[in-house]
């Protein structure tokens, strides 16, 4: 089974837990018995748990892969978007990956899903009949359609000849206003959750067609040129050979607090507690200090470094206008060698705490605009400044000036209190270098 999950956008509604490097599937809040895991660690080992030997590539820009290698490995294929550009242009550069870089051949399918809905295996076992469907060649395209639950302006709606497990596609509506979607469940329609399959050739065409391109090169580099078009608008709406497969499992699109804390095995994570008389409240608190909350109903707490949200649950779907207005650094991220997290901004200094993951190491890098301190907080390593190697433990500081070449080698789980120094802190003054040792 070859499967493209598509992990994007920001999450702004699971403010203050999501920022723009930290998006809503990297947020680990689903128990586990070894802790918690994130999104997409759960749809990651739900997939392998049903096809050990599935080949899973994930569409997603540039600043999300830190956060995917940290979290999964990098045993996933990962097609990067140089830009934005939606998800016809997303889907078409995952499958030219698959094609050219993966070496799967153009007659053989892949499945596409979103990285984030909260499902059960069941879901997994329907993307293979998804795809075993697809091979049959019955139709250029075919969806997988949700049993709708209530009627919602969020979804687009499949219309089914019929009410059969398997289905020709009548009509594809796109979101609706309330009343038309009670119209169209009347009718037997079907939640469009984006998860459909096809024959990788298929949608190299569609492409090609579109823009004269279908090698993965050609559409990487030009790819700030590629129409701006969900695949929906771009292809869906204008297939006549499509089918759809009706699932009636547990499926939820979990995109606002108020969905996610309905997925939720627990009322509190983190340091919090809540008296008795509290109904229907949640609290996630990522930070050191304590939270309480007293004769609360329904309603969300959530403490991040980036911030506190206290909410009535139904209100915080309406967050994301809020979180447009703020211009404020990222307090906290994961990268690919393990995580930062700000503790403290001044107008002219800046400090950090830093999580190497053991045999982890940062960029060879410089700035040329602030100087460094670093002060080793636990574990060991060997740091690099100007070529120059040192062991370093405990207590050890280093000092670092504007334009000296640095990085710091993790021999263990190593944490690294970062001052930064100078009257123009920014995250774009950062020049990479190669390491030769």
């Amino acid at each position: 089974m070859n499967i493209i999950l598509l992990s994007g956008g920001s999450g702004k509604r699971l403010w203050p837990l999501s920022n723009d490097i930290r998006s809503k599937q990297f947020i680990k809040i689903f128990k586990t018995e070894d802790g918690y895991e994130s999104m997409v660690q759960r749809v990651y080992r739900q997939i392998k748990t049903v096809d050990a030997d599935a080949t899973v590539t994930i569409a997603t820009s540039k600043s999300q892969v830190s956060a995917i290698n940290n979290q999964i490995g990098e045993e996933a294929g990962i097609s990067i978007e140089p830009c934005r550009r939606d998800t016809f242009s997303a889907i078409a550069l995952a499958t030219a990956y698959l094609h050219d870089i993966q070496g799967i051949h153009e007659e053989d399918v892949a499945v596409v899903c979103p990285v984030d809905p909260y499902v059960e295996d069941d879901y997994f076992e329907m993307l293979k009949k998804l795809g075993k469907q697809a091979e049959t060649g019955e139709a250029n395209l075919v969806l997988m359609g949700i049993e709708p639950t209530y009627p919602s302006e969020k979804y687009g709606y499949i219309i089914p000849e019929n009410k059969e497990e398997l289905s020709k596609v009548s009509a594809f509506k796109e979101k609706p206003d309330l009343e038309t979607a009670k119209e169209y469940i009347a009718q037997g329609a079907l939640w469009n959750g984006g998860i459909f399959a096809y024959k990788l050739k298929y949608v190299l065409d569609k492409m090609e067609e579109y823009c004269g391109m279908r090698s993965y090169a050609d559409l990487f580099s030009n790819y700030e040129v590629l129409p701006k078009i969900s695949f929906d608008y771009a292809v869906v709406e204008k297939e006549k050979e499509i089918q759809v497969v009706r699932f009636t499992g547990q499926w939820k699109d979990i995109g606002t607090w108020n969905t996610l804390t309905e997925a939720m095995s627990e009322e509190v994570i983190g340091k919090a507690q809540m008296d008795d008389r509290c109904e229907n409240v949640h609290i996630i608190n990522e930070l050191s200090v304590p939270v309480f909350a007293l004769g609360l109903h329904d309603v969300v707490i959530s403490a991040s470094p980036e911030g506190i949200l206290v909410s009535d649950k139904e209100q915080s779907s309406f967050i994301k206008p809020f979180v447009d207005l703020l211009d404020q650094q990222v307090m906290f991220a994961e990268k690919s060698w393990g995580s930062f997290r700000v503790l403290d901004i001044e107008k002219e200094s800046m400090i950090i705490k830093v999580t190497l993951n053991a045999g982890q190491r940062m960029n060879y890098h410089n700035h040329k605009m602030r100087d460094e301190v670093w002060v080793v907080a636990s574990g060991s390593g060997i740091t690099i400044v100007d070529g120059m190697e040192q062991k370093v433990g405990v207590g050890d500081v280093v000092t670092m000036q504007a334009g000296c070449r640095h990085t710091i080698i993790a021999e263990t789980e190593l944490k690294v209190i970062e001052v930064q120094l100078g009257k123009e802190i920014s995250v774009h003054d950062k020049y990479k270098f190669n390491l030769e040792r």
